[in-house]
């Protein structure tokens, strides 16, 4: 397609592209050349199983050609169109929307991705209430922009600080199995549990006063800092304190969503709509660019008739919008969320069995395709395998040892993220988690009694 031998895309990467999240000097990254279903293969022709969908979002593989197709049907017949027009794919796409999102979720807003979707969520928040702060948790992400990365809980958010957007106050996650109020307690009853975080959220709202208090933000489940699963109740007791003091309840599902958690969205698992929730990632699985804000009439109504300050260029691109019709399609036509959950209960399977074989494994995690190792230096004192916001030898040996085997996985700190494509087969899974397995010996030799 291009004329550009394969031995010059790393030089000529590194020459002229900056890197995010990265000290420049220390960019090392994997010249990849293509990808075909769970696999994606460098410019030396070695394969790496893809166990993190390259970055959360490619759920239903790589290389799907009924999605290439739409995206190459829809580039010949209109390319682009202005974000004040209607077409056929925005058109389309909000009706397919509408059928998966939780109910009364009705109207569409397009965004390049899941940060913008997040700023934009704030203002309809803030706007549709009359209210200015936005409550979200310390174990957070929500993208890099100012107001998402202000939103944000997680050590991210400190280096842009005091310039970050005012109004924003955070609060913990229900994170049981580091929960700060229950060090003591680790055999609390669930129901206790969930409503010592719940206690603790309608505390924080009190203490800032719940008429200034526009929207709580929080990622249905907590995605790269944990994969913290909410304990039963305690979604439903979010949505129950929101209703009390006329709070919009925004859902971050940027990264849960899609068939990722074996629901279209992860808040179905309690029976919750949201007023307000964002998407991103596996709404085009990564193939073109978008995001999307999906809010209930009443809100969208707020701007009948007064104007919305805010817009994008690239709002409703076509080429965008197809794909993620198109996703959709292939969505349903391979029960991939039904996948998902059978394939899940796989996963979590394989998880458990690590936490037998390693003493390095202190707690798995999973929910459908979305499971996580934390890994640990003492099981009694929960010592991390690496600080909080660092790294340490063992860790980046455990990610060089994946790499190496060719396996591809986001190690985050103490953690190891397992969010692979919903299409992987379980003996596809099992071929990565016996490279795991190997690893984890690295982890063991770290641990200390």
């Amino acid at each position: 397609m291009f004329d550009l031998p394969d031995e010059q895309i790393l030089p000529l990467s590194l020459e002229h592209n900056f890197w995010t999240w990265s000290a420049q000097s220390k960019v090392n990254p994997i010249a990849v050349k293509k990808a075909k279903g769970v696999y994606f293969w460098d410019v030396n022709g070695k394969q790496y199983l893809d166990l993190n969908s390259m970055v959360m979002c490619v759920n239903i593989g790589h290389g799907d050609e009924r999605v290439i197709q739409a995206i190459t049907d829809q580039a010949r017949e209109l390319a682009f169109a202005g974000p004040g027009m209607a077409t056929k794919p925005r058109a389309l796409l909000g009706k397919l929307l509408a059928e998966i999102t939780p109910p009364g979720l009705t109207r569409f807003l397009y965004t390049l991705g899941g940060a913008d979707a997040n700023e934009n969520a704030i203002k309809f928040a803030r706007a549709h209430t009359g209210r200015f702060k936005i409550l979200s948790r310390y174990r957070s992400y929500h993208g890099a922009t100012y107001g998402a990365i202000s939103a944000t809980g997680d050590p991210r958010r400190v280096a842009w600080e005091p310039t970050t957007m005012p109004g924003v106050v955070h609060f913990l996650d229900p994170y049981k199995y580091r929960s700060t109020f229950h060090q003591n307690r680790p055999d609390i009853p669930e129901e206790e549990f969930t409503q010592d975080y719940l206690n603790h959220l309608e505390e924080i709202i009190q203490y800032e006063r719940p008429e200034t208090i526009a929207g709580i933000l929080i990622e249905s489940v907590t995605g790269t800092n944990g994969i913290i699963i909410p304990p039963q109740g305690y979604m439903q007791g979010v949505r129950k304190i929101c209703d009390r003091y006329g709070i919009i309840m925004i859902t971050d599902e940027v990264m849960s969503g899609f068939g990722r958690t074996g629901e279209w969205f992860a808040v179905n698992h309690w029976n919750v709509a949201p007023d307000i929730m964002t998407m991103a990632k596996g709404l085009t699985s990564g193939y073109a660019p978008l995001g999307a804000v999906a809010m209930r009439q009443e809100i969208a109504d707020t701007f009948k008739d007064r104007v919305y300050e805010g817009g994008l260029t690239f709002n409703g691109h076509p080429i965008s919008l197809a794909a993620a019709i198109a996703v959709i399609r292939v969505m349903k036509e391979d029960r991939l969320v039904e996948k998902a959950r059978e394939t899940g209960r796989v996963m979590a399977d394989m998880l458990q069995e690590l936490v037998d074989r390693h003493p390095s494994v202190g707690e798995v995690r999973s929910i459908g395709l979305f499971g996580i190792i934390e890994l640990v230096k003492n099981r009694k004192t929960k010592e991390p395998m690496a600080p909080f916001n660092g790294s340490s030898s063992e860790m980046a040996a455990f990610r060089k040892f994946l790499l190496d085997h060719g396996v591809f996985a986001s190690i985050h700190w103490h953690t190891v993220l397992l969010i692979p494509p919903l299409i992987i087969t379980p003996d596809q899974l099992a071929d990565g988690f016996s490279v795991i397995d190997e690893a984890l010996r690295i982890t063991d030799s770290a641990v200390v009694e």
